[in-house]
Order: structure tokens, then sequence, then C-alpha cells
């Protein structure tokens, strides 16, 4: 049996704690590869970015397996500043989400890079490999009781506009 994998990275820029990055921890752990330069990402990989117009969805499963997922571990206070260049690869977005990380728990959409990477794997139909990801932190269970309703949602939905209507259920619900 021919199982297909996924190649994680974490695009270090090293503007946060070491102690509380979890990209570090991944990498330490063995569970992505660390890039420490631009151009160490591979050209065709998913960029997970918070800006992109594209939005992560099943469809891009190939693109994953093939050429890899990449979380850019930057600092949340500089993240405006770190997209306004451009990244080689697919850049993809992440449907909204809550985080479960102690620095920013509740404030939706300001993942870590270990939730980020966690939560395309488990769009992308990787739900075990997500679920590994998470025994990293206490806290990691915690950030897939908060979105597991949503993360199986948008893992089925078969095009764009359900994960983008989906999203306004959930979050203008939420706000009201």
């Amino acid at each position: 049996m021919n199982r297909e994998k996924v190649r994680l990275y974490v695009y270090c820029l090293g503007e946060d704690d070491p102690k509380k990055c979890t990209a570090i921890k991944l990498s330490r752990f063995g569970l992505a590869k660390k890039l420490k330069h631009r151009f160490e990402i591979p050209r065709k990989a998913i960029i997970l970015n918070p800006f992109s117009d594209m939005m992560l969805t099943n469809a891009d499963r190939g693109l994953a397996v093939k050429f890899g997922i990449v979380a850019v571990d930057c600092s949340w206070k500089k993240i405006e500043e770190t997209f306004s260049k451009k990244f080689k690869g697919e850049n993809r977005r992440l449907p909204m989400l809550v985080p479960a990380n102690p620095v920013n728990y509740g404030h939706v959409g300001r993942l870590s890079s270990l939730e980020a990477l966690t939560a395309a794997l488990y769009i992308l139909g990787f739900k075990i490999e997500a679920e590994k990801l998470l025994t990293l932190y206490k806290w990691g269970k915690t950030f897939l009781t908060l979105n597991q309703e949503l993360l199986e949602a948008y893992s089925k939905a078969e095009n764009l506009q359900e994960i983008l209507e989906l999203e306004k259920a959930v979050f203008t619900r939420k706000e009201e």
C-alpha cells in the first residue's frame, strides 16, 4: 500500500520567542523541514498566506503531495510587512479558524505555524498526520476541539463557495 505523504516546511524568520515557537519545535521533532532562506522554498509548494486571494481547499491535495506545504513563521505584529513581499509557490489562505495557542487564544485567524499546518493537513484529508502534529503541545487537543466541526466541513466542501458560506454562517453569527 502506497500511502500519500505531504512534506511540511517552516520558513523561520526568527521574530518570535524561540521557547514558544511552534515552527522550531516542529523542526526539532522532525515533523517539518526548517528553511532559513527564502530561496529554499520549493517553487510550487503551497504557501500558507493569510492575505492570499486564493483559499486552500481539498482540491489542492495534489499540489501538497507533490510539492509540500510551507508555513511562514513570523510575528503577527509584522505579518503585513512579511507578506507584502511575494513568496514563490502557490499562495493559499486558510479558512477562518479559532486558535488555541496561549498567545492568540480565541483571536480568529491568528494561528500558530503548528495550527496552520494542522488545519491545512486536515482540510486536505490528512487527518491522522494533522492530529500527530497537535500532540507536541498540551493545548493541541484544544485546537481540534474548538475547530473539529469546521475542519470537517471545510475538508468536505465541494468548492470555494461552500467554504465561504460556512465561514460567513459561523463567524457572522458569533460576532452578533
